[in-house]
């Protein structure tokens, strides 16, 4: 029995998550402690139960001390099953998430899947959709297999009500070695909005043009129903030859459309000018694959405790090490072995 306390390192729903997905793999149980032990709220929210509760179905598995608000579980695996699955988070909370939480082990599963998730698919602490299908999914791709992502309707905070189709063609995990974006393709950008005032996305799209100075035109503006807001959202785009980076910022009350579109456009240009594979965000997210195929090689922005926390997880299960190599001048160089 791992036993794991949550409130150490990043201290985020991030480590149950994990430690989820890696137990369902190496069929070690888990008891966490402390659960999102440095959060304002410390415990479990609906997004992470029903994370855990997906995993139950597709794996087969027992969780004692699942409900909301609890600080502490014991996780027993079982046997993943592919197959068609539907889960609702029932609020604004991230569909992403929940996701991130079986696609691995569905993807080792042997067989195809097909999950239906509803909820938030575009919400503040986690990646929208849109990040996961064009940054996330391309990589796991190059490593063997192939996940295709639809998102048939927005789910804003805290409305919710988005539904993403996700279809899982599971092959073995294959390391890579992801050191390199390759030549710029394009850069782009969209500010959508939903049930608010045009103007707000307006603003957003000069905003981020004059920090920027990309082409006029390259960021515009998109409308959706108005039954699936209201919600906002600015994402920022940088394709490349090996990789693709989507910077989002999200509107809320009390930020301005300048206020997000500055920090958004800031974040992006940062990036842009770092040679670096990956984001900090994108790099959260491959140290996982990435251990499951055995190892691998990307370069990073300098790596977040997010990501730092995430290796500490994977090494408890798997014992594969994460190493965060610093080099002057240049991007983090992270080798997993």
């Amino acid at each position: 029995m791992i036993i794991i306390d949550g409130s150490e390192g990043e201290g985020g729903g991030q480590v149950v998550r994990n430690s989820v997905a890696l137990s369902l793999v190496t069929g070690q149980p888990f008891r966490i402690v402390n659960a999102r032990g440095k959060r304002s709220k410390p415990g479990l929210m609906r997004q992470h139960v029903t994370a855990v509760e997906a995993a139950l179905q597709i794996g087969g598995a027992r969780c004692d001390g699942l409900f909301v608000g609890t600080s502490e579980i014991e996780f027993h695996p079982g046997r993943v099953t592919p197959g068609d699955y539907h889960f609702a988070v029932g609020t604004a909370g991230s569909t992403g998430l929940v996701l991130q939480t079986i696609l691995l082990p569905l993807i080792l599963a042997g067989g195809p899947s097909r999950v239906v998730l509803e909820g938030g698919t575009h919400n503040m602490l986690a990646p929208p959709f849109d990040f996961i299908d064009r940054c996330f999914l391309p990589v796991v791709h190059r490593m063997g297999p192939t996940v295709t992502a639809r998102l048939v309707r927005h789910g804003f905070y805290p409305r919710g009500g988005g539904r993403i189709e996700v279809d899982i063609a599971p092959a073995p995990l294959r390391p890579i070695e992801a050191t390199e974006r390759g030549a710029l393709r394009a850069l782009s950008g969209e500010a959508r909005f939903a049930s608010l005032p045009f103007d707000i996305a307006a603003r957003e799209i000069k905003a981020a043009q004059k920090t920027l100075g990309w082409d006029e035109g390259a960021i515009v503006v998109r409308q959706l129903p108005d039954e699936q807001g209201p919600g906002n959202i600015l994402l920022l785009e940088a394709e490349y030859e090996h990789v693709t980076e989507i910077v989002s910022g999200f509107g809320k009350l009390g930020v301005s459309a300048e206020s997000l579109a500055k920090t958004a456009a800031q974040r992006m240009a940062g990036y842009i000018e770092s040679t670096a594979f990956a984001g900090p965000y994108l790099a959260d997210q491959l140290l996982l694959p990435f251990a499951l195929a055995g190892g691998g090689t990307f370069t990073s922005v300098k790596p977040s405790q997010h990501a730092r926390t995430a290796a500490d997880i994977i090494t408890r299960f798997t014992g594969r090490i994460t190493n965060f190599g610093e080099r002057p001048g240049a991007p983090w160089l992270v080798d997993i072995r």
